[in-house]
């Protein structure tokens, strides 16, 4: 597993991340024994990034990694956490809170089901419209100082919040959805990160799954599934959508890769900044998607997949629409 730097103070960390969300039932059903395999299959793989956020299922993501890197060296992976996302029981979004006195309560909880000292890059999963980017990043730069943080990160924030964060204290990363149907990065965000020494950690880079060419329009989400909310996978919008992949077949098939393993290559080769998150929730798609960091994509590649699926082609919002306002950029 080669390895990239997360911006100018950020840690070094494998090729690709694992993304834990799915593994707490954003996307229906799990498996919690196969949930726990795969995390250790994506640590004997090389795969040293983990990211989970406090409020995936209430705290459960959280324990449920804890479990699964009992006994581990603590030395050998970094976990990406995400705070500040208030939610209700049964589930919903109740809001944010990035309060100062917020962010180090959602700590100490988070320290305490991780069963760790510290966590290596803390960020707020959005926006609090309440409180000044200033305030919240300058709690996290306390609790760096204090040894809890290693590094401060950003989520789906845009350029301006970016330079005032970054203005208080290093951001690491920006975590932000980039794929080849969701480039809305590319004007003006990634150049920002290039100039400030920013990484970027890419999450949604098979479009939930919607480009991974395991989706069909006769699929149907399940309970508990939440891309029955997204516009992008709604009737209509999805047969379009999934015609997008057919060609990136052919161009997959030519590389001797999947369309998905074509998808995860496409995003770690726009820059040696970037760190794709995966969000396999089994070892069967871990393995799958681990097989893109052996894809070499040309500059005739690259071509040819973006003549494939051009910026914009995609249809429906990434989000709900109610969902949108929250978010750095759109689509």
């Amino acid at each position: 597993m080669q390895t990239r730097e997360l911006g100018k103070s950020g840690p070094v960390v494998s090729h690709l991340g694992l993304g834990a969300m799915g593994m707490s039932g954003a996307y229906g059903v799990t498996d919690r024994a196969e949930s726990i395999a795969t995390v250790h299959a994506a640590l004997e793989a090389g795969v040293t990034l983990i990211d989970t956020g406090d409020f995936y299922a209430g705290g459960h993501n959280e324990l449920l990694l804890a479990e699964a890197l009992r006994g581990r060296n603590r030395d050998s992976y970094q976990l990406s956490v995400k705070f500040g996302m208030l939610t209700a029981p049964g589930g919903g979004i109740g809001g944010f809170d990035c309060r100062p006195e917020a962010v180090k309560n959602f700590l100490t909880y988070s320290l305490n089901r991780l069963g760790t000292d510290h966590v290596d890059i803390y960020r707020p999963a959005r926006l609090d419209p309440r409180v000044p980017i200033e305030d919240t990043v300058g709690a996290i730069k306390e609790l760096v100082e204090a040894g809890y943080v290693r590094s401060v990160g950003l989520s789906e924030v845009n350029a301006e919040t970016i330079r005032r964060a970054h203005a208080v204290h290093p951001i690491s990363d920006l975590q932000i959805e980039y794929s080849l149907i969701s480039r809305a990065v590319e004007p003006e965000i990634l150049p920002l990160l290039r100039e400030l020494g920013i990484g970027l950690t890419a999450y949604g880079v098979l479009g939930r799954g919607l480009i991974s060419g395991h989706w069909s329009a006769g699929h149907s989400a399940g309970p508990g599934d939440h891309r029955v909310l997204s516009p992008r996978f709604a009737p209509g919008n999805v047969e379009h959508n999934l015609a997008l992949v057919e060609p990136l077949r052919d161009l997959a098939e030519a590389k001797g890769c999947t369309v998905a393993q074509l998808a995860i290559a496409w995003v770690a080769a726009q820059g040696d900044d970037i760190v794709p998150l995966v969000g396999a929730r089994s070892r069967e798609r871990l393995t799958e998607a681990l097989g893109a960091t052996e894809v070499l994509l040309t500059e005739d590649d690259l071509a040819a997949i973006g003549r494939a699926v051009a910026p914009g082609a995609v249809r429906g919002d990434r989000y709900p629409t109610a969902h949108m306002p929250r978010l750095g950029v759109g689509n």
